[in-house]
């Protein structure tokens, strides 16, 4: 059996206060993923840029679970069942 390998590479901007991540999933057939998170940093918080970071790197990473997993939901209804002929 082949083992395949899916990437997952996480970009992270910061603007102000706001931090936004971009997840972004490729599949060995070309296939693209990509899921998005923000993270606000409250104004009376001290400012540590690792913890916005994380949190929107985290909302990605989880909007990217949804959205991979709403595409498996779709190719299910699309290709199971009997063979069509």
């Amino acid at each position: 059996m082949e083992a395949k390998q899916w990437t997952v590479q996480i970009y992270i901007t910061e603007d102000g206060d706001d931090t936004r991540a971009r997840a972004v999933l490729t599949t060995g057939e070309t296939s693209t993923v990509i899921g998005r998170g923000v993270a606000r940093r409250n104004p009376v918080d001290r400012p540590v840029p690792e913890i916005g970071d994380e949190l929107a790197a985290s909302r990605a990473l989880e909007d990217l679970a949804i959205r991979l997993h709403d595409v498996a939901a779709d190719d299910i209804i699309e290709l199971a069942g009997p063979l069509r002929t």
